[in-house]
């Protein structure tokens, strides 16, 4: 006869088990870029997941240094260290590492975790200016539903538009000019106004009508 105290320890070392291959499981998120624009390249576009109440900007509000070297030069070293820093409170970080072309999509898988439940991605438009795009700690999805985000183009506030290849980094080909300017700018975060070919830019060719860019973001099994 089975003795039920031996079954009940069975059960429970079972159960055990299980919990732990649940708790050691690491949710995964797959977040996907395409960018919308007919003639604006995505700078290397930084993703991160983190937990709630991190933000990459407020608008109408002054831009962080962090953001000002992604908007200017497409520089997202700064923001990977400033996220890096902050420890749990971010799932992880990751930049995609090449730009991205108008048409074109990146999709980069980033860690989860407990109470990761936001995420934001943000990129800087060329030829611009300080135009970037970005998604400002949206909630990752709950579900294996696959999340869509339409982004508009922000402009950081921290350069002129003066629209001079001298004032714009970039491809040869279009401008390649300094990152981050001396100018002034607006001084806060506002909904970028396009490009007007007051300087080296031709608008038919690089303005864009908002939105810019497409963000998928699916929850993934580990």
């Amino acid at each position: 006869m089975t003795n039920p105290r031996h079954t009940l320890a069975a059960v429970l070392l079972g159960a055990s088990a299980l919990f732990s291959q649940m708790a050691s499981a690491e949710t995964r998120y797959q977040i996907t870029i395409t960018n919308m624009t007919q003639s604006q390249v995505f700078t290397p576009v930084l993703m991160a997941t983190h937990q709630a109440g991190i933000v990459a900007f407020q608008p109408g509000q002054p831009a962080i240094s962090e953001l000002e070297a992604i908007a200017e030069s497409g520089n997202v070293q700064p923001a990977l260290d400033l996220l890096n820093s902050l420890g749990n409170k971010v799932g992880e970080a990751k930049s995609s590492g090449e730009v991205l072309p108008p048409g074109h999509s990146v999709t980069l898988t980033l860690k989860g975790g407990p109470n990761i439940t936001h995420f934001m991605v943000v990129t800087m438009l060329i030829p611009t200016n300080d135009a970037f795009f970005a998604i400002n700690g949206h909630a990752l999805p709950t579900s294996d539903e696959t999340q869509v985000y339409v982004s508009p183009a922000w402009d950081a506030g921290t350069e002129d538009n003066d629209e001079r290849c001298e004032h714009i980094p970039g491809p040869p080909s279009v401008c390649q000019g300094e990152g981050i300017s001396s100018s002034g700018g607006e001084g806060f975060v506002h909904t970028h106004p396009g490009i007007h070919g007051i300087g080296d830019l031709d608008a038919a060719t690089y303005d864009w009508r908002n939105p810019a860019a497409i963000v998928r973001v699916k929850r993934i099994s580990s």
